[in-house]
């Protein structure tokens, strides 16, 4: 299963994190050009020293995904450089602990929830990765190709109560990308989400949640459905989420989507709309 992504550029957000670290790696071995960003310079300082890509395969700058002017210029800059930017994962976000460490085991209430907080929550979860996509989107349409990979969450974490602003950002970029993969169709360029599908061996689970390390999620597991959504495999692929956990990439093919592939979000509950003359998505 393993693709062939020589000659594609890659921007992946949040490179620096735990899962970010990951994805890199995979797309790296993949043979893709990787653009890594993150807010953290020690961070991408790190990821280098932690790589071991040719000269030139690896590029680190630093992003702000909640500066829409940051991610136009950034787009527009692998653009000119690279001559396309062929593949853009979505992975960046600020996590829970940015209230207090504790938040897993003595859940946030609306009266901890500063505006202040809640609006940098969804410009970095949510409006940061429509910022790329709309910068991003013109290039892949006049190229006839493109892959967007978004990171989101388990439905239970999106719904869950006293975890706020965190869910709903991540249920705001599911919807999102089923709508872009409905949007985009026909245009070569595909729109899919991959979640971890559990508690994640990340920072964002902090040691006092109580889990026991060993159980958690390894991030490793998110690198090789994207790395196959980035390919010519996943060439019709769209509109699909995926639980990297539950891929096994040691398998076949058909038998890893089989066990890890739904649709995005909750197509079932959009089935009969109720919409007054006609057809609502003509």
């Amino acid at each position: 299963m393993t693709a062939d992504l020589t000659g594609r550029t890659a921007l992946v957000t949040g490179a620096a994190g735990g899962i970010g670290i990951e994805i890199v790696r995979g797309l790296l071995a993949a043979g893709a050009h990787v653009v890594a960003t993150d807010v953290s310079k020690p961070g991408l300082t790190a990821l280098v020293e932690e790589m071991s890509a040719p000269e030139g395969q690896l590029r680190t700058d630093l992003l702000d995904i909640s500066s829409e002017p940051a991610c136009s210029a950034m787009v527009s800059a692998i653009e000119q450089r690279q001559g396309s930017l062929d593949i853009l994962v979505n992975n960046a976000a600020v996590g829970m602990g940015l209230i207090r460490d504790d938040h897993m085991t003595n859940l946030v209430a609306i009266d901890e929830i500063e505006p202040e907080i809640w609006d940098r929550f969804v410009r970095t979860n949510f409006s940061g990765a429509w910022y790329l996509t709309r910068a991003a989107v013109p290039g892949m349409k006049k190229a006839g190709w493109g892959r967007i990979v978004t990171i989101t969450t388990s439905f239970f974490t999106m719904l869950r109560g006293k975890f706020h602003p965190y869910g709903p950002c991540k249920a705001g970029l599911e919807a999102m990308a089923a709508g872009h993969a409905a949007e985009f169709e026909g245009t070569g360029i595909t729109v899919n989400v991959v979640v971890p599908g559990g508690p994640t061996d990340t920072p964002f689970v902090p040691e006092s949640s109580g889990f026991k390390r060993a159980d958690l999620i390894k991030p490793s597991v998110m690198a090789p459905p994207i790395v196959w959504l980035c390919g010519p495999g996943g060439d019709a692929v769209s509109g699909n989420r995926y639980v990297a956990a539950k891929w096994d990439p040691s398998g076949d093919i058909t038998t890893a989507r089989a066990a890890s592939e739904a649709p995005i979000a909750w197509p079932d509950l959009a089935g009969a709309p109720v919409w007054p003359g006609s057809d609502p998505n003509r």
